[in-house]
């Protein structure tokens, strides 16, 4: 904790309140949340900073996009525009954000859309698409003013919610008792060799409910490094050098892969969501191998020529129970 933090220890009480009262007001209904008659899914977190929202999505999208007529909507943090954007493959970063981008030059039958206010882009996503079946919210769990009608809570295995406290000394965005509104509730960035015992002794930590369910999910780093031309087996560099570069809240999971797979790369890191300055391309650019995040990838790529460029794929993998996970959801949109 800096030292910064540590002085507005003082403020804590204060934000624990405010954030209190006003999901209190959601709750009691004296505040309005807007329900729909289709499925809307929102996946979030209590903390700030990187949880694993994206390969979430991603893993919801695999699941249903050959089932239903499907839309994800983000706010698109970081863009440079304003409203309502249904994103296009040709798009670029700075006008939908680097997440929308990245699902829909993955998934470009899938209707992928950005605005901060959900309520809007909820509506204008149904006024333009009259067939669509379900909508997943991308980093929703705190927009009370929409009710999703099933929510997805997001909390990584090294940095557990219930050890944390509110902003600004800590990195909770509303108090821990926010977890109550989750129907799953999902342990990511997990150790792959995570046991029973460990798992329930973090159960009994988070308090989970009855009627909730309780996931346990890794980071799966395919077997090759990928850009626009091709891919490239991680094995092949061993005897390779490159640089690692990274806009993302934690590296550390993947620089620590690599360094298992003993390859040799220097590392260079940005802040989250990070707009790249001219100044910073042009350094970037006197590196002849660069290896990113699939994130940073949808950024960068303009800059560079397919040769340099390249970047690390994720998936989100369950470590056990993935069949529940799937049957909560299906059934939720079947009904």
């Amino acid at each position: 904790m800096n030292l910064l933090r540590k002085i507005l220890l003082p403020i804590v009480p204060v934000y624990y309140f405010v954030t209190w009262l006003r999901n209190k007001l959601y709750d009691l209904g004296m505040k309005k949340s807007v329900s729909y008659d289709f499925p809307v899914i929102a996946v979030g977190n209590l903390s700030v900073g990187g949880t694993g929202k994206s390969p979430m999505v991603e893993y919801l999208i695999r699941l249903l996009k050959d089932k239903v007529a499907l839309a994800t909507l983000s706010r698109g943090y970081k863009r440079e525009t304003k409203g309502f954007l249904e994103v296009q493959v040709n798009a670029t970063a700075k006008e939908v954000g680097d997440e929308p981008l990245q699902f829909k030059t993955k998934f470009t039958n899938v209707i992928v859309a950005v605005d901060g206010d959900r309520r809007n882009g909820i509506k204008n996503l149904k006024t333009q698409n009259p067939n669509l079946e379900v909508i997943l919210l991308d980093d929703a769990y705190q927009h009370r003013k929409v009710k999703a009608g099933f929510y997805i809570l997001l909390t990584p295995y090294y940095d557990l919610y219930c050890n944390d406290i509110v902003l600004p000394t800590g990195n909770l965005r509303e108090p821990r008792s926010g977890a109550d509104r989750a129907d799953t509730i999902v342990v990511t960035k997990c150790p792959n060799n995570l046991g029973d015992e460990t798992m329930g002794k973090i159960e009994k930590k988070l308090r989970v409910k009855p009627s909730q369910t309780l996931l346990f999910s890794t980071i799966d780093y395919g077997d090759n490094i990928v850009n626009a031309s091709g891919k490239r087996l991680l094995d092949t560099l061993k005897k390779t050098s490159f640089t690692l570069v990274t806009g993302i809240a934690n590296p550390k999971p993947l620089i620590d892969y690599y360094h298992s797979l003993g390859l040799n790369f220097s590392h260079i890191n940005y802040p989250d969501h990070h707009n790249f300055t001219d100044a910073e391309l042009d350094q970037l650019k006197k590196h002849t191998f660069i290896i990113t995040t699939e994130k940073d990838y949808v950024r960068l790529a303009p800059n560079f020529s397919e040769d340099v460029l390249w970047y690390q794929p994720i998936e989100m993998k369950f470590i056990k129970n993935r069949n529940v996970f799937d049957s909560r959801i299906l059934s939720y949109i079947k009904k």
